[in-house]
């Protein structure tokens, strides 16, 4: 006899909701070149504290296809296969790793900071090497270019994410699970 796993109500919805959150900030960004500055690497953070790797994996991935279908959900509002394609279309796909990879490490550590934020330093590391390959093929750029315009100026704000990710993460978790809400 198998055994099915159902997700409860309560967990669909609140996938429903980190992915609307993902949804209403991740459009909001700064054009600093072909990469623009958004809040999304921070809200998939939230979301993998608050669901875990699997369910905040799959949250980011169903933002990912409501964006493909048209929805003007990425950067800039916009939307559409053509983003995919375009010169942010690598770090759009590998925040799907970098969602496993740092969700893992939240996860299994107990959501404690110094070990999520190895994970999710390990997590992004992964997805710009996804970005930045793709920027270097999509733009004609090569590799040291895309490295500069895709990486670098963003090391910073990112880092500030991750901690901010790290500390403020387990807190939203706490306070959701003292509500039973997670």
């Amino acid at each position: 006899m198998t055994e099915t796993k159902s997700l409860s109500i309560q967990t669909i919805a609140t996938i429903g909701v980190i992915t609307a959150v993902t949804c209403v900030l991740a459009p909001f960004s700064i054009p600093i070149g072909p990469v623009p500055i958004s809040l999304t690497n921070l809200v998939i953070y939230f979301g993998l504290y608050i669901l875990g790797w699997k369910k905040g994996t799959i949250s980011y991935c169903v933002y990912l296809l409501i964006g493909l279908v048209g929805v003007p959900v990425f950067s800039a509002f916009t939307a559409g296969p053509q983003k995919l394609l375009g010169p942010t279309g690598g770090y759009l796909i590998g925040f799907i790793p970098m969602a496993v990879i740092a969700g893992l490490f939240i996860e299994t550590s107990g959501r404690k900071v110094a070990l999520s934020l190895t994970g999710m330093i390990l997590g992004t590391v992964v997805c710009y090497g996804f970005g930045t390959a793709w920027l270097a093929f999509s733009a004609h750029m090569d590799f040291r270019a895309a490295l500069a315009a895709g990486v670098i100026p963003f090391l910073l704000g990112d880092l500030i994410k991750m901690v901010l990710g790290a500390v403020i993460g387990p807190q939203i978790y706490n306070a959701l699970q003292r509500a039973n809400l997670v």
